[in-house]
């Protein structure tokens, strides 16, 4: 994994609904792949921001149920480009500088973040496939992921 800077000003955080299949491929090639390839929600994203991925399944129209954040990383640059994966299937991607983490089950988290706290419908969220949340939800995340960066540090970038 690359150095995951800190210097491009106050971040935003963000998640990213994703099959944990497809959140493996991401974070082996270093990019993030969004809404069925879909640009729009990549274009929210600035250089500097960080991406959460949740994953429902372990896999993309049915597989097992898994409902854990699996993967987070930093935007690397302000690039939107296209990738293409077939003849008929070219999305659109980020660079993204992912950091080593554990996967961490969102049950052990509902009442701790704000998005999920106290909602009975706790999904509905999820269902736009990418949504902004707030730093200190994203500190809770990060540290349920085990991630390896000092909070102090990470707050000198807030």
């Amino acid at each position: 994994m690359s150095e995951v800077g800190l210097d491009s000003g106050t971040p935003s955080y963000w998640i990213g609904v994703v099959s944990a299949s497809h959140v493996q491929r991401g974070v082996s090639g270093g990019f993030a792949q969004l809404c069925h390839g879909k640009s729009t929600s990549l274009r929210k994203m600035r250089k500097g921001d960080w991406l959460v991925y949740y994953s429902p399944r372990t896999e993309m129209g049915g597989g097992e149920p898994l409902q854990a954040f699996t993967a987070i990383g930093r935007v690397m640059d302000d690039c939107v480009y296209e990738y293409a994966m077939s003849a008929t299937f070219v999305p659109f991607r980020r660079n993204i500088a992912y950091v080593p983490c554990r996967e961490a089950r969102i049950k052990d988290l509902l009442d701790r973040l704000s998005f999920t706290s106290g909602k009975r419908n706790w999904g509905y969220p999820f269902r736009m496939g990418h949504f902004e949340i707030n730093c200190e939800d994203f500190l809770i995340i990060a540290e349920a992921l085990q991630v390896d960066f000092g909070v102090e540090r990470l707050l000198k970038s807030v």
